[in-house]
């Protein structure tokens, strides 16, 4: 087995693998862990269901920082194309925020071309958010 995985090639397939395992479900969401990865930042729980206390279904978020109560939606175009995604999206927003949770939208493309500027977005969100009492929200991984 060990033979198989040093093949040439077979670096992309275990990176794929590891992302899989961690929750990534997507290449940007994939772009958007080795940018935390990479630096001095907490790696968020990724694609999390979020339920408020009563049970009632929020929303599942790409990022969710669950000891902040801060969630990172990686927004590509090609989700929100029809107005009635755009809308979808919005309405899931306004649920989340009003339950507690603080969004934080980027693009895949500012993931690529703009990674200082999204880590210290992040890094600010994480920091403004840390020591606000907790909205009692239930987070549970999909797996």
């Amino acid at each position: 087995m060990r033979e198989v995985a040093q093949h040439r090639g077979s670096a992309n397939l275990r990176a794929a693998l590891r992302e899989a395992r961690s929750g990534v479900r997507s290449v940007a969401e994939g772009d958007a862990r080795r940018l935390i990865l990479g630096h001095d930042l907490p790696e968020p729980e990724w694609n999390v269901d979020l339920y408020a206390a009563d049970g009632t279904f929020l929303g599942c978020v790409d990022g969710y920082w669950r000891h902040v109560a801060v969630a990172w939606e990686i927004d590509s175009r090609e989700w929100h194309l029809s107005p009635a995604d755009w809308e979808a999206t919005m309405a899931r927003h306004m649920r989340l925020t009003a339950a507690g949770v603080i969004m934080v939208h980027t693009p895949p493309s500012r993931v690529r071309r703009e990674a200082a500027s999204v880590l210290a977005d992040l890094r600010g969100t994480l920091e403004m958010a840390h020591g606000r009492p907790l909205p009692p929200i239930i987070a549970v991984p999909r797996g």
